[in-house]
């Protein structure tokens, strides 16, 4: 499998395929394709899988296109603007928020992984549940904004705004954080918490958290 990322405001991620290769996505997520392309639609992983993903803002079906003839062509495309990121999930997998899974090669599998302490589910801004992507082959994630890449060296603390957070490796640990101070939560403007990211490990995060910026916009509606 080839890949070109094309666009930039609202990007899409162009995939060429050998034949008998294939590749799947949450439903609408494919844009265009060329002739040659068979597809089908299950419950990837099976009931208990699906209905995880649904928790995590994923569909609940899965739609799966083999290339029949070589060079085959196909699209995937961004829900927002921002970017897409390719990741190889060989080497180790990657712990995701909700949303952020766009395709992926089908030697690839995800399934839903709850958060370890209550408090960092219910406040993260991720939800209670995340997603693991994990096995062998290119995955790509959807960012909004522009996308930052860090590594943390062991015991290194990286505090993030809740909802900026796009992945992060097995070995990071995760937790939320109160911010200190009566005047800081009321007057600071910035929420009640933080997300707590522990090296070692390597994240990605996002600009943008368009779930604030649509709030924005809702609030500045016309109320009738």
């Amino acid at each position: 499998m080839r890949y070109t990322i094309i666009g930039q405001t609202v990007p899409a991620v162009e995939c060429e395929l050998n034949a008998g290769e294939s590749m799947f996505t949450q439903s609408g997520g494919m844009i265009w394709q060329t002739q040659g392309f068979t597809m089908t639609t299950n419950a990837r992983g099976g009931v208990g899988r699906s209905l995880g993903r649904l928790f995590t803002g994923e569909s609940l079906f899965m739609a799966n296109y083999r290339a029949d003839i070589a060079g085959a062509r196909i699209a995937f495309g961004a829900t927002v603007p921002g970017s897409i990121v390719p990741v190889n999930i060989s080497n180790g997998g990657l712990i995701c928020q909700k949303g952020a899974f766009l395709c992926a090669e089908q030697t690839v599998d995800l399934k839903a992984v709850f958060t370890k302490k209550i408090l960092s589910g219910l406040f993260g801004g991720e939800g209670f549940i995340l997603q693991q992507l994990f096995g062998n082959g290119m995955a790509f994630l959807e960012v909004d904004g522009d996308m930052v890449e860090r590594y943390l060296n062991p015991g290194e603390i990286l505090k993030v705004d809740t909802g900026n957070v796009v992945a992060f490796e097995p070995t990071v640990q995760y937790e939320i954080e109160t911010v200190k101070g009566l005047g800081n939560i009321f007057f600071g403007g910035e929420g009640l918490f933080l997300t707590k990211l522990t090296g070692p490990g390597k994240i990605i995060l996002q600009t943008q958290n368009f779930n604030d910026f649509a709030s924005k916009i809702l609030a500045l509606a016309p109320k009738r």
